[in-house]
């Protein structure tokens, strides 16, 4: 598994798969540009050889995803190992994300058009 969702998703992967090897990724938006950057990424060395979950809660515009991928394919990742695991996702972020990559899997709970921001505070307890 790939965490892109901090702590929150993770932590439920580690309770039903022990012996999953998790690897991060760091990525923030710029506020104006709304371009993503990636800070950090550390991967399990044999990660090219594995499956990848790639997990993000909420997904928006598609554009951190893309970039996550990125840094995955550089890593030796084929992008249909990649199954993304997202808890809700607007139709525009999951088109981006197959437009670039159409061989990518995305697996979400609910697609509507407007993200639930106030979702995303709860969850991660910003409120």
């Amino acid at each position: 598994g790939v965490s892109l969702a901090g702590e929150a998703m993770e932590q439920g992967l580690r309770d039903c798969c022990r012996s999953i090897r998790i690897g991060k990724i760091l990525i923030q938006s710029d506020e104006e540009t709304q371009r993503a950057k990636v800070y950090y990424a550390k991967f399990p060395p044999d990660i090219y050889r594995r499956k990848v979950l790639l997990m993000y809660p909420i997904l928006s515009t598609g554009n951190t995803v893309i970039e996550a991928v990125k840094v995955l394919v550089e890593h030796g990742v084929q992008p249909s190992v990649i199954i993304l695991l997202s808890l809700f996702s607007t139709p525009h972020g999951a088109k981006s994300i197959i437009q670039e990559f159409p061989e990518i899997t995305i697996l979400t709970t609910e697609v509507h058009p407007v993200a639930p921001t106030h979702f995303g505070q709860k969850y991660f307890g910003t409120d």
